[in-house]
């Protein structure tokens, strides 16, 4: 079975590309290339091969590899979006039937809406269609109407959460029996660290000994100037003994992101709330246990990752309640509604103040990350691509 898979939101830019879907993508090509890799080996002496999988990546950063898989990298400026979609729906069908793909996978929300083969989607979110607010209008069009064209072209969609899956059924009105959920994961690689390496860390990078930490970009949706107004509405309750806890709002800057700035500058917290700027993949974990506390207040998700790779460093966890973040937490984390700023702050008294319940969040946190890995994601999506592959 020779599968082609659409990564052009692989990035390696240090900005919001870098992350969220970009890590899907990588994550889930490494451990689809390890899955391959290891069929290849059980079938090394044996009669038939018709399990094997075939498997090539489109996509044009230039650094990133992984074993398992072929990379047909492209020199176009295809991180620029009018670009990559004119490559999608011209270019790429024809390296489809050059290739004699048996099978296309666009891993961020799109499909070439015309191909010599059946095609799976993934679809990360739908918040171009629930939030449109939150979105520059025709970031927010193209969106919209290539995903709802991808949705209703593919012969079958992956949706990272049940959430995802219901909002593909109200709004796209995809049928139920054509999509499958299949949750991310989180790599080995999140894991705590002992107290010696988490101090050292702090020293670093010049960060306070006790900090609360978000992880993201920095955008409406991410919900951060209700999170700095009840940080600034806790400090002002705390005792003194917890004066000294700052909060660190990590993450490359977006869109519609001067607001956020403004907030801290009017509430007089420039000295409280520190902005690190886009944070480099191999350098998360230690970000992650060096915290006190993560928060995450988004006011919707599709998935929610970074709530996982804290709970794996164990962590403790403040979330919202929104759609996305909520199934990923489970009953792992403190939550609060998204809209509710006296909520936030009253958790903030509650887990910075209280040792033991940061303990049983962390441990909570910590069986509640085992139960997602991205083998498991990669065995799922590869169900799926056999499945359509009979099919055809």
């Amino acid at each position: 079975m020779r599968v082609a898979i659409n990564a052009h939101l692989l990035s390696e830019q240090s900005s919001y590309r870098g992350a969220g879907v970009s890590n899907y993508s990588a994550e889930l090509l490494r451990a689809l290339g390890a899955l391959a890799l290891e069929r290849q080996a059980r079938q090394n002496g044996a009669a038939s091969s018709s399990a094997e999988i075939d498997l090539t990546a489109y996509l044009h950063a230039t650094t990133f590899t992984t074993r398992g898989v072929r990379f047909a990298r492209s020199a176009l400026p295809l991180e620029n979006p009018a670009a990559r979609i004119a490559w999608e729906q011209i270019s790429l069908p024809v390296h489809l039937m050059r290739q004699r793909a048996d099978l296309v996978h666009g891993l961020v929300n799109v499909l070439p809406l015309v191909t010599p083969c059946p095609g799976v989607v993934t679809v990360h979110d739908l918040a171009f269609v629930r939030t449109p607010e939150m979105l520059p209008p025709f970031k927010r069009a193209y969106l919209t109407a290539l995903c709802r064209a991808s949705t209703a072209r593919a012969a079958h969609v992956i949706a990272v959460s049940h959430q995802t899956a219901a909002d593909l059924q109200h709004y796209f009105g995809t049928p139920a029996h054509q999509i499958a959920v299949i949750h991310n994961g989180v790599s080995a690689r999140f894991t705590p660290r002992t107290e010696e390496a988490m101090q050292a860390f702090r020293r670093r990078k010049h960060l306070p000994d006790r900090y609360l930490l978000y992880l993201g970009t920095l955008e409406p949706r991410k919900n951060l100037e209700r999170l700095v107004r009840a940080f600034a509405r806790w400090r002002r309750a705390c005792a003194p003994a917890e004066g000294a806890v700052k909060l660190v709002v990590a993450g490359a800057q977006g869109w519609c992101y001067t607001e956020i700035f403004h907030t801290v500058e009017t509430l007089g917290m420039t000295e409280q709330v520190l902005f690190p700027g886009f944070i480099p993949g191999d350098e998360l974990p230690d970000w992650y246990a060096a915290a006190e506390v993560f928060v995450y207040p988004s006011l919707f998700e599709g998935f929610g990752l970074p709530v996982l790779e804290a709970m794996a460093c164990g962590t403790p966890v403040v979330c919202s309640r929104a759609p996305g973040v909520s199934e990923v937490a489970g009953e792992a984390a403190l939550t609060f509604p998204p809209y509710d700023e006296d909520a936030l702050a009253t958790a903030l008294h509650l887990v910075v103040g209280q040792p033991e319940v940061r303990d049983m969040l962390s441990t909570r946190g910590r069986d509640q990350a085992a139960r997602f890995s991205w083998r498991r994601c990669a065995e799922e999506t590869l169900a799926i691509y056999q499945r359509v592959h009979r099919c055809v």
